[in-house]
């Protein structure tokens, strides 16, 4: 098997990996408030979360920038926290801050410290030549963060349709609503548990 494939497989199975859980956590509450009429909006997110973490794993293993590993772990799930925070808090997007269009921006800063999450797995596998076994972790990586939004996305269907079977027809609440608040308050509840487990201090 060729090196880039080699890397790609390890940067596919780190994603979708039970231990990459905080990971899938993440994309869980990036995801949560998106319907799939708001594709374009989910690629522009996904696409600045990828740009971030591309980058701050090519620093980190090239040696560029050294981040105490004790404080990304830290850091990690405090994204999760403050993405399923602004979920709860933001109901009308469009009246939201530039018109709701931040979110790129903020997924693109949490990417960077996700990034530094997976240089440090990334590391302890090193060889000598950078540029291929970079470049095959960070095509697995997608590949598997495309696997885990697809079922990301089956799963609120199922979601949603149950909520709208349970909503009486005189219920003024909406069902995208009620998943995005149950949604969020269980990433905000695990994010808090693993945060307090691995702070630094």
């Amino acid at each position: 098997m060729s090196e880039f494939l080699t890397f790609l497989q390890l940067g596919f199975r780190h994603i979708v990996d039970l231990e990459a859980m905080d990971h899938i956590l993440f994309l869980v509450a990036l995801a949560a408030i998106y319907r799939f009429r708001d594709l374009k909006r989910v690629l522009w997110v996904i696409t600045a979360f990828t740009v971030g973490h591309s980058v701050t794993l090519a620093l980190a293993v090239t040696g560029i920038l050294t981040l105490p590993s004790a404080i990304i772990e830290f850091l990690i799930p405090v994204t999760i926290v403050a993405t399923g925070i602004e979920n709860l808090l933001v109901r009308d997007r469009e009246r939201a801050a530039w018109g709701g269009r931040y979110r790129p921006v903020f997924a693109g800063v949490f990417g960077l410290v996700h990034g530094a999450g997976f240089a440090n797995y990334l590391k302890a596998l090193f060889v000598d030549r950078l540029a291929v076994p970079l470049f095959g972790f960070n095509v697995g990586i997608e590949l598997g963060q495309i696997v885990v939004l697809t079922l990301i996305a089956v799963a609120f269907l199922v979601l949603d349709g149950s909520i709208r079977r349970l909503r009486a027809p005189s219920a003024s609440w909406q069902p995208l609503r009620v998943r995005v608040v149950a949604v969020s308050l269980l990433v905000v509840t695990v994010g808090s548990a693993w945060a307090v487990q691995r702070s630094p201090w």
